[in-house]
């Protein structure tokens, strides 16, 4: 896929799905796309994430691209949580792990935060997770989080970082 080619996918979705970001112009977004931006947007774009704008962070000056697929991308499942949980797992390892997949791709995973407000956008997760990025004292008891949607509900959980499954993947940010 070339950069045009992204960039004409993602206006269409941002014309398709205005009640995500009614406030913001598209030409806004479109001086902020570079190479660097569009490498990390073609990713989230190629493992299935659909990436799209969901807010202004008007403190910041940052626009957030936000993967809105309804289910967790699916190029990006079977993940532990991170580096250490793969390298602790003795059996089974999956391939890779969510934090770094996302570093390798200069974006984030959202936050608990992040996660709740994208949940109030729409539906999402309903028949998947996503692993969240998880504060530092849960992370060194060994756990991570992940959240889901059910019964009209957002739910944030918790699991052993080293876990993976074929329905959890992880959802990323990118503040551009």
């Amino acid at each position: 896929m070339t950069n045009k080619d992204l960039v004409l996918i993602l206006e269409k979705r941002f014309k398709e799905n205005r009640n995500r970001h009614m406030s913001i112009d598209w030409n806004d977004i479109l001086k902020r796309l570079n190479e660097e931006t569009l490498s990390s947007l073609k990713y989230m774009e190629e493992t299935g994430g659909e990436p799209d704008v969901i807010l202004y962070d008007k403190e910041n000056d940052k626009y957030l691209y936000c993967d809105c697929s309804k289910e967790s991308p699916i190029y990006r499942r079977n993940l532990c949580y991170d580096h250490e949980a793969l390298t602790g797992r003795e059996n089974n390892k999956p391939v890779s792990s969510a934090i770094v997949e996302a570093e390798k791709n200069n974006i984030k995973l959202l936050t608990e935060e992040e996660y709740k407000y994208l949940q109030t956008l729409g539906d999402f997760d309903l028949k998947s997770s996503s692993w969240l990025l998880t504060k530092n004292e849960i992370r060194l008891l060994g756990g991570a989080i992940f959240g889901d949607k059910r019964y009209n509900r957002t739910f944030i959980y918790h699991n052993g970082a080293e876990s993976y499954y074929s329905n959890r993947g992880f959802r990323a940010i990118l503040k551009i």
